[in-house]
């Protein structure tokens, strides 16, 4: 069963990234999160394996890329960032940071299809990382999304005061004491990591209502 949270709330970027682009509706499951640990998972048959082989793989190649290019490439754990506000803490690893004179790039490897939320989430590190880590202050910071036949590049102007505003108010509803609102359905739920144990209107059957008309 799940436990609150002691000392705080605590939210994720990839929770973020999914909500602010509409990819994940149900605010409830990024409430939930932020204020509890441990819950019970749903079983997956999501092949880690695979995907972390094919992870590594970009990361590897992009690593190499940046350092040929000249930069200080610093990766995964170097990269683990808190930045806490007066309602939340925001958390984040970017699988790579390249740093070069008064440039970082941020860049996070997918090995699936193109999604907003994956340029949402490396935004989302580009708010954060000259905040949380000392060594990128009054750095410019770029973002990159890296796919095994594409790239997305995210400007530092992206992350600009439309962009604060909305993440600042999504940080402010899942920090809430009060629980913010949910939206089960079977595509909502289908990927999400919170069992019926914590969550009971987990919809696990998709239903689809149907009706008659005459009119064609």
């Amino acid at each position: 069963m799940a436990q609150r949270r002691s000392q705080g709330r605590y939210i994720w970027a990839t929770t973020l990234a999914k909500l602010l682009t509409g990819d994940n509706s149900c605010e409830w499951a990024g409430w939930f999160k932020a204020h509890h640990q441990n819950w019970t998972k749903p079983p997956s048959d999501f092949d880690s394996t695979t995907w972390m082989l094919e992870h590594t793989a970009l990361v590897n190649d992009e690593i190499a890329q940046r350092e040929r290019m000249g930069y200080t490439v610093h990766t995964e754990n170097q990269n683990l960032f808190r930045l806490r506000g007066k309602t939340a803490t925001i958390a984040g690893k970017p699988d790579l940071i390249a740093q070069n004179y008064g440039e970082a790039v941020v860049i996070d490897a997918k090995t699936g299809r193109v999604s907003p939320a994956h340029r949402a989430q490396v935004m989302v590190y580009q708010y954060a990382v000259p905040r949380a880590l000392t060594q990128y202050q009054g750095k410019r910071v770029s973002g990159h999304v890296r796919y095994p036949n594409a790239h997305v590049m995210s400007p530092e102007s992206a992350v600009n005061r439309q962009f604060v505003g909305n993440l600042g108010a999504l940080v402010r509803r899942l920090a809430d004491e009060r629980p913010a609102r949910r939206v089960p359905s079977a595509r909502e739920c289908r990927f999400c990591d919170i069992s019926k144990e914590d969550c009971p209107v987990r919809v696990e059957v998709e239903y689809v209502p149907e009706g008659t008309t005459e009119d064609f």
